[in-house]
């Protein structure tokens, strides 16, 4: 594979929750500028079309990303009845509590751990993986797949790279990634103290941004990549689509479709 797994500092159970959270809102607002959501809104409509149940539920959603959006999207575009469950391994206990506090119908943040690749009967649906799957070593990532082949569940995976550059480009990339932070904070929301105070006089938050947006880049599997992946996932009545997003910036899509 092209694809290399290095460390991403967000991946570290020491790494402060807070401060994942601060990038996490700054991942929101590059998906909003490179149109995340409107392309994520016809991704999962395709794959609603081959679900039982009018569900949406997202792995390792983190702080949420732009699936809320998307959500906002389906419903009012003739889903009215749609739903989302955010789900994660480790569950974002702050966003948690203010989404589930809000008390909305359609929307709800599981609290207990939910394993990507052992999603369980209780969470039917159109799965979702969205700027995470790039997370998963190979073994992780196939039996993530599997799982919803085998549990005949459609799933959505959305990458924000396509990683066809050489790979030296990305650390090349490393500073104009640190200089992006300085520019997406303002439009981050919740804009917290936090968010100003190591963005602008404690430059952590963009130290961060930097290293971990361009390790993104090169842990992104390529569509060569995803065939590895899919070497004997094929099956009757279970389909694999895959391509690549072209306009603002290049995305990786891949699709599992019950049949």
């Amino acid at each position: 594979m092209k694809r290399i797994h290095l460390f991403e500092l967000e991946d570290f159970a020491w790494f402060p929750g807070w401060l994942r959270t601060c990038l996490t809102r700054l991942m929101v607002v590059m998906h909003r500028a490179l149109g995340s959501p409107e392309e994520l809104t016809k991704l999962v409509a395709q794959a609603l079309a081959h679900s039982r149940q009018p569900a949406l539920v997202d792995l390792c959603s983190g702080s949420g990303g732009p699936m809320l959006e998307v959500l906002a999207n389906l419903r009012q575009s003739g889903s009215p009845y749609l739903t989302l469950v955010l789900t994660d391994l480790y569950p974002n206990a702050e966003v948690a509590a203010a989404l589930n506090s809000a008390n909305t119908p359609s929307l709800s943040y599981r609290t207990t751990p939910v394993d990507a690749s052992r999603v369980g009967a209780d969470l039917p649906g159109v799965r979702t993986m969205t700027g995470s799957f790039h997370h998963m070593r190979p073994a992780l990532a196939r039996a993530i797949l599997q799982n919803a082949r085998d549990s005949r569940q459609p799933i959505c995976i959305y990458e924000m790279s396509d990683n066809s550059l050489p790979t030296a480009i990305w650390w090349v990339s490393l500073p104009l990634i640190f200089l992006m932070a300085f520019f997406l904070t303002p439009f981050a929301r919740p804009l917290t103290w936090r968010q100003l105070v190591f963005t602008y006089l404690l430059p952590i938050i963009p130290l961060c941004f930097a290293w971990d947006g361009a390790v993104s880049n090169v842990r992104t599997y390529t569509l060569q990549d995803m065939d590895e992946l899919l070497a004997g996932l094929e099956t009757e009545g279970y389909t694999w689509e895959k391509g690549r997003i072209t306009g603002r910036g290049n995305k990786l899509y891949l699709l599992g479709l019950p049949t």
